[in-house]
């Protein structure tokens, strides 16, 4: 895992990232207050965004991260995607470290990397720095 500020980003991953940020304007987070914002970039170049959706039933809720690839999986079935970026708000304000994502969202991510035969890259924001993943399963190294 690399860590870097964002400034020192290239210009995909900046705008990536800022998409996920974008995308947290969209969250249904009426119980914990914390917005989760997704983006993932296909191969194509496309940009997919997805926002977590709380429920009551906190079983029912869906983090961003799935929104996100599971609705470009849906619509670009046969488009892999090859980066995903995260990005979190906490009562209006960005969140200083990164976000990581959860053991769901991580299985999810290595299971689209076996589907695709392709890395997915997984980017992390927070103000203070950001992580970089070039491989999903660094993320989960004992997947199932």
């Amino acid at each position: 895992m690399e860590t870097k500020p964002f400034s020192s980003l290239q210009a995909w991953e900046k705008e990536l990232i800022t998409a996920a940020q974008q995308a947290t304007n969209t969250s249904y987070a009426p119980y914990s207050h914390f917005q989760v914002g997704a983006a993932v970039l296909l191969s194509d170049g496309n940009i997919i965004k997805g926002s977590n959706q709380e429920n009551r039933a906190y079983g029912s809720c869906i983090c961003a991260e799935r929104v996100a690839l599971l609705y470009a999986t849906a619509n670009h079935a046969n488009t892999p995607p090859i980066a995903i970026a995260i990005a979190a708000t906490h009562q209006g304000d960005f969140t200083k470290q990164p976000v990581t994502p959860c053991g769901e969202c991580r299985q999810v991510f290595i299971e689209m990397q076996e589907r695709f035969n392709t890395p997915l890259q997984v980017l992390m924001y927070g103000v203070d720095t950001c992580y970089i993943v070039r491989d999903a399963k660094q993320l989960l190294p004992l997947a199932f």
